[in-house]
């Protein structure tokens, strides 16, 4: 028997904030576990026809977080992936009741100082837009936080390579799991 079959099993959900690395890793533990790989953000993006900047700034942040529900709810009744889910969307009681039904979900948690040197190479984070990185994500920590740690697995991402977070992530899974690591 293949010792990695049972973590692929079932949907792996990355969550976390930005910055933290959901789409880096996810994307290596999709091809360490031979599994797709999705993007929550790149999905409502394709559904929605615009980016996540213009949904904000046209839309609105209520209507973003609505369509990234029903993205996650679609994403979650394919067949098992891994699936980077945005910043914000476990916050929402709904969506975390699926990923918490319908897939394990992984809480990928590192300090907001490494976060805010992370953030700072890119200007695509509407949350950020014209504000102090540092002062935003230590907000947001401070709020969702206590949500994240509803997630079935942690997994401290700190400042290490992303290959050492994989390994982290294939690890707490496999315990959690109770699955042999190959």
């Amino acid at each position: 028997m293949d010792p990695l079959s049972p973590l692929r099993a079932r949907t792996i959900t990355l969550v976390g904030l930005m910055g933290v690395g959901k789409t880096s890793v996810g994307k290596r533990l999709a091809v360490a576990l031979d599994l797709p790989f999705r993007d929550a953000d790149n999905e409502v993006e394709t559904a929605a026809g615009r980016s996540i900047p213009d949904i904000f700034a046209d839309l609105g942040e209520a209507a973003f977080r609505e369509g990234e529900r029903r993205v996650i709810a679609r994403l979650l009744d394919e067949p098992p992936h891994v699936l980077a889910t945005g910043g914000g969307a476990f916050m929402n009681a709904e969506t975390r009741a699926l990923i918490k039904s319908k897939s394990v979900s992984i809480w990928l948690r590192a300090d907001v100082e490494v976060l805010a040197r992370r953030v700072a190479r890119k200007d695509n984070r509407p949350l950020l837009t014209g504000k102090d990185p540092v002062s935003v994500l230590r907000d947001l920590a401070e709020a969702r936080y206590p949500i994240y740690a509803e997630a079935d697995i942690l997994v401290d991402s700190g400042d290490a390579p992303h290959h050492v977070t994989l390994d982290n992530v294939i690890k707490a899974l496999a315990a959690y799991l109770e699955a042999p690591l190959p």
